[in-house]
């Protein structure tokens, strides 16, 4: 997974098939995520997938409604595909249910 560095970089990515990750260092709902993210991401090797730390990103995370944390936001071309927002812990099932759907 990529960690977003920029507002530029975030507009450029999403032109193509991307998900974005809305997490925190300090989130245990969002490190819950960490050990399987991985296997997820070779699951669905057609996006890239970008951290995005919501404290580092906060504009964007405003802009985007996100106010819960972890949450995924899916792109294809420009055009949102779908969102999986929240608070709440999500399990690798869930994700990987987004994640067909998107």
């Amino acid at each position: 997974m990529k960690k977003l560095e920029s507002k530029q970089l975030f507009e450029t990515a999403k032109q193509g098939n991307a998900v974005f990750l809305f997490s925190a260092n300090w989130c245990p709902d969002c490190r819950f995520l960490d050990p399987f993210m991985p296997e997820i991401e070779s699951k669905f090797s057609e996006f890239e997938f970008y951290y995005v730390d919501r404290d580092e990103h906060l504009e964007i995370a405003q802009e985007m409604d996100i106010f819960g944390i972890p949450s995924f936001v899916a792109y294809r071309g420009n055009e949102e595909t779908g969102r999986y927002v929240g608070k709440e812990r999500k399990t690798p099932e869930q994700v990987t249910a987004f994640l067909e759907t998107v």
